[in-house]
């Protein structure tokens, strides 16, 4: 089948639309024909062998696979799952490795939903990431209607959906972007919006619920929060992961405006709440551009560049 891959670790450049073996569906698991993926930051950070120090992964075992999130349809079943059939619409998450980015995936049942009704597969690939922002906003910040959210990064991938789910939430939303960006996110449902390179941290605040995307200047945005606040981070600087992640730490143990940061394993229940947000219209897909497979390394370059308006997808079938 075809797969994105990459040899050795390096630049968007190292990465090619090659082939790999064909998964096949064990007990318990499906078989997926992938219709799209996207690209994550995480991605970009392995792919360039940036995390080998945190998370112990050597350079062996290239070639290497890319893509985590996915959007698809049933191709087989490993055995009978009751409320699955063949050709259902689906999306979800690689489990422990990256892999989505090429034409089949085998996942289990946890891994996955049921993708809402009547949205493009294609553009649809733009929301998995959405269960972080659920996890975040909702499962550790317990943003509650009428607080102040601010979202840094709020035209992201994550960002956008977290302008979305906050106004969904009932909060007044505070967003930071570009100034490009800044009619993208008033459109989201951001009640006021600035541009991050002229505003500051200490031009903001109070607020109940800082979450950030981006991972620097955590102590700055820490202190924006009133009595009682919570700060979400789902990034941590990667050029000093040491002093980032002591820091977090130390706000746990110390004072009530506490920092707290996760890394996300979704399960289906957030797929399924992810797919309830999107049919009752609380979500919508933000896709920045849609590049085949064989040019996924032009969609991690324009990743990396910044200023991205929602997401880049990865178009993997040929509709």
């Amino acid at each position: 089948m075809r797969a994105a891959l990459y040899d050795r670790y390096g630049p968007p450049e190292v990465l090619y639309e090659g082939t790999a073996p064909k998964p096949v569906a064990g007990p318990g698991e499906v078989l997926v024909r992938v219709h799209a993926t996207s690209v994550n930051g995480g991605e970009l950070l392995g792919r360039a062998g940036r995390v080998r120090l945190v998370t112990g992964l050597t350079g062996r075992g290239f070639p290497k696979r890319i893509g985590l999130d996915f959007t698809g349809e049933v191709a087989a079943l490993g055995s009978a799952m009751p409320g699955l059939a063949l050709g259902d619409r689906v999306w979800g998450v690689m489990s422990r490795t990256f892999g989505s980015a090429a034409e089949f995936v085998a996942v289990r049942p946890r891994q996955f939903a049921l993708a809402p009704a009547g949205l493009d597969l294609v553009e649809a690939a733009a929301l998995p990431v959405g269960t972080t922002a659920i996890t975040a906003l909702r499962d550790k910040a317990r943003l509650k209607p009428g607080e102040r959210l601010l979202v840094r990064g709020a035209s992201g991938g994550v960002g956008n959906i977290a302008v979305q789910l906050g106004r969904a939430y009932g909060a007044h939303v505070t967003a930071l972007a570009r100034a490009a960006n800044l009619d993208l996110v008033r459109e989201l449902g951001a009640d006021e919006a600035f541009d991050y390179t002229t505003t500051g941290a200490a031009g903001l605040g109070p607020f109940d619920v800082v979450l950030d995307t981006v991972g620097t200047e955590l102590s700055a945005y820490r202190r924006l929060l009133a009595p009682g606040g919570r700060m979400v981070s789902i990034a941590f600087d990667i050029d000093h992961v040491v002093s980032s992640v002591s820091y977090i730490l130390a706000s746990t143990a110390f004072g009530s405006r506490r920092v707290r940061f996760f890394s996300g394993r979704p399960t289906h229940r957030l797929f399924a709440d992810l797919t309830e947000y999107v049919e009752r219209g609380a979500l919508r897909p933000v896709v920045d551009a849609v590049h085949p497979l064989a040019d996924i390394a032009a969609a991690h370059r324009a990743l990396e560049a910044g200023g991205v308006r929602g997401k880049h997808v990865i178009r993997i079938g040929q509709t």
